[in-house]
């Protein structure tokens, strides 16, 4: 019989690729679960009005990887979980596209649920990504995110 302990594991991914939403799910769901819970970003076609064409991330990766795995660590002390998998994209991001996948199992349901909503507004105020979306009609945007803790303040 497989020891349940031995197979739990924390996967913190940066990549260019498409993020493959169902190998991500196999990846953190096994025999002693009873939930896996995802969370998948897209790039949706609008914004504020404007017509969106895709978006454009980057990263300071050792930073974003070092926050991620930061991220495991602290859902691990607040909920019982086997495994997460945290995988986002880099570079163009066409819409419909995913650009952040979260997935987390657990024996029960509650937890892998509250743990994936946790998981992405902490990400979004702590890991140091940063979106430019594209707009139909041309020009382009770089967005930060409402929550992230070096956000500049108004009035700067």
């Amino acid at each position: 019989m497989e020891d349940n302990k031995a197979s739990i594991m924390d996967e913190v991914v940066i990549t260019s690729s498409p993020l493959d939403i169902a190998a991500i799910s196999d990846s953190v769901t096994a025999p002693c679960t009873g939930a896996t819970s995802l969370f998948v970003g897209t790039t949706r076609d609008n914004f504020q009005g404007k017509k969106v064409v895709r978006l454009e991330y980057e990263a300071y990766e050792p930073m974003a990887k070092k926050e991620m795995a930061k991220l495991c660590t602290e859902l691990r002390s607040k909920w019982s979980l086997h495994n997460i998998a945290i995988h986002h994209r880099l570079g163009l991001v066409q819409v419909t596209e995913a650009s952040v996948v979260i997935a987390v199992s657990s024996p029960h349901r509650k937890e892998s649920l509250e743990a994936v909503q946790f998981a992405i507004e902490k990400l979004k105020e702590t890991v140091p990504i940063w979106k430019k979306e594209v707009y139909e009609e041309g020009g382009d945007k770089w967005k930060q995110n409402q929550e992230c803790k070096w956000k500049e303040k108004s009035g700067s």
